[in-house]
């Protein structure tokens, strides 16, 4: 657990193969201390960082975010990992794609006129500070900015709206639908609980994402899964030797 003294930035991925730059480079924390698949610890550009492997999906994501920010107090979360970019969102395989806002892209009700978000049944997901959160979660401006930025010397950037599924897509036509109502890059599996967990808590989140492949009806032959996370891992990396801050 921290101390008072302490300033921590917290890196969050889902499962080990998107953050094996990190484990080679902090010290594992006895998995007798954790409910997480795995958490590390260590400095990086001198700077003191804890990085928890959440395991899939938003409940996996929304513990491992709780505890990270419970334990540790990080005046920063960033999460990272791999995602699929929708298919006019002009991403390619290891392109880096990082959020001005995510949404939660199936809770809410499926109606015969097509799906609603929370605001439809008029009940908010959060209430924070004056602000209400029904299914979009944004992320902070600037540090979005600074993100893109420390990510461009990897490879293509954009920057957008990302969307958080439980199934998920592996048809162009459902892709489609989704980029078209979200005006969305991508999609994974973790990212709004991550952004409501730190809307809670008041942390300010960076979220990027390595594109493994242009979701489509699914063919993971045309995936490179190594690649969009090898180059997300070097931005992140160059997005924590941006920030300087001890």
């Amino acid at each position: 657990m921290a101390t008072k003294k302490t300033t921590y930035i917290a890196i969050l991925s889902s499962v080990p193969a998107e953050g094996t730059l990190f484990t080679r480079k902090l010290k594992n924390i006895s998995k007798e201390r954790t409910t997480l698949p795995g958490i590390y610890t260590g400095l990086i550009f001198d700077q003191n960082l804890i990085y928890g492997i959440s395991g899939i999906g938003k409940t996996n994501a929304a513990h491992a975010a709780t505890l990270l920010i419970r334990d540790y107090a990080p005046f920063l979360m960033i999460h990272f990992g791999i995602g699929g970019a929708y298919p006019s969102a002009g991403l390619a395989v290891g392109d880096i794609a990082v959020a001005t806002q995510e949404v939660y892209g199936d809770e809410g009700v499926a109606t015969p006129n097509g799906f609603h978000g929370t605001d439809f049944l008029g009940i908010p997901l959060l209430k924070r500070r004056g602000k209400t959160y029904f299914n979009e979660f944004p992320l902070d401006s600037r540090l979005a900015k600074k993100a893109a930025c420390s990510a461009r010397s990897i490879s293509a950037v954009k920057s957008g709206v990302f969307v958080t599924v439980s199934t998920c897509s592996g048809e162009r036509k459902r892709a489609r639908k989704l980029q078209k109502k979200f005006n969305a890059l991508c999609e994974s599996m973790e990212g709004a609980a991550v952004a409501h967990l730190c809307a809670i808590y008041g942390v300010p989140l960076i979220e990027l994402r390595g594109i493994s492949n242009v979701v489509e009806d699914r063919d993971t032959g045309r995936w490179d899964i190594q690649h969009a996370s090898d180059n997300c891992q070097q931005a992140v990396m160059n997005i924590l030797r941006s920030l300087k801050i001890r």
